[in-house]
């Protein structure tokens, strides 16, 4: 028998070089070359060492992992991040809100809408037509004054009237009123200035009321008869519910205030009408129109 021949290659110790001169590197576990710092056993990577020291996957030094390791400078929040970082408003948003259109710190017109304060129904719908309705009967009564249409009196046949009633300055009190029912009856059917328009015809036909009522003693409210104050009750009743309700959004004035959610500005004017027509009729035509009811006598 022939002996098989002894392999003379003795394996290459870890970390002595090769017969071709190349370093080279050879795990004692596993008997095959090392190709990358990372298919160490350890699975760490080698730092770095001089030659004499022990070659292996020590490290010599703790890499650095903070700002005061590296040598850096904290990180300073700039006023503005401060200012956003004590403000709730950005606490859960890094772009600031749009600000909302009834102004600063009212919301939007969309958040409005999405907390009910839209939901209005048909409410516009109706005080639309209840401007219709009253702007539009002033507008009659004012061209039959004004113009003759509708069998009207006209200009001259209205100052004859006021004068004959007892009106002084005929003329001026003709102006007054059909300014008054033309004018303020147009802008209610518009939707526009609504609080001057309703206090104009509110304080045209008070006039109108205190003078039908001061013709005949005792409280004149029947209709049908000359000093009947019916119509005017109902229509200065529902100029003063468009002055303390406002016109709705189906109008000129939709985009203010006084339009859905009138306050004290509307009310501040209701006063002033009564006092208008309270000052008109004592300046242009005087006496009491509540002679005979009640106490007055």
């Amino acid at each position: 028998m022939t002996e098989k021949p002894k392999d003379t290659s003795a394996p290459i110790a870890e970390g002595t070089a090769s017969p071709t001169g190349e370093q080279s590197a050879v795990s004692s576990s596993t008997g095959r070359g090392v190709t990358s710092p990372y298919d160490l056993p350890t699975g760490e990577m080698p730092r770095l060492h001089s030659d004499t020291a022990p070659r292996g996957p020590e490290l010599s030094k703790d890499v650095p992992r903070t700002d005061e390791e590296l040598g850096l400078d904290p990180e300073i929040p700039s006023v503005g991040e401060q200012a956003r970082a004590n403000d709730p408003t950005y606490a859960y948003a890094s772009i600031p809100p749009a600000p909302g259109a009834g102004g600063p710190g009212e919301p939007s017109r969309p958040l409005r809408r999405r907390n009910g304060d839209a939901r209005r129904g048909t409410l516009d719908l109706g005080l639309f037509v209840l401007r219709l309705v009253v702007g539009g009967t002033f507008i009659y009564h004012g061209l039959q004054k004004l113009t003759g249409w509708f069998n009207g009196s006209g200009l001259d046949g209205t100052r004859d009237m006021m004068a004959g009633g007892g009106w002084d300055h005929a003329t001026l009190s003709t102006i007054l009123v059909i300014a008054g029912e033309v004018g303020g009856g147009g802008l209610l059917v518009l939707g526009l200035a609504t609080p001057l328009a309703a206090g104009a015809v509110l304080a045209v036909i008070l006039d109108a009321w205190m003078w039908k009522q001061g013709m005949i003693p005792g409280f004149q409210y029947k209709s049908g008869v000359k000093s009947g104050v019916e119509l005017e009750s109902i229509l200065a009743g529902t100029a003063v519910v468009l002055l303390l309700t406002g016109p709705g959004r189906l109008s000129f004035d939709r985009n203010r205030g006084w339009a859905t959610r009138p306050a004290f500005g509307s009310f501040a004017v209701l006063i002033l009408a009564i006092a208008a027509a309270i000052g008109t009729w004592y300046w242009l035509h005087g006496g009491n129109p509540l002679t005979g009811i009640g106490p007055f006598n």
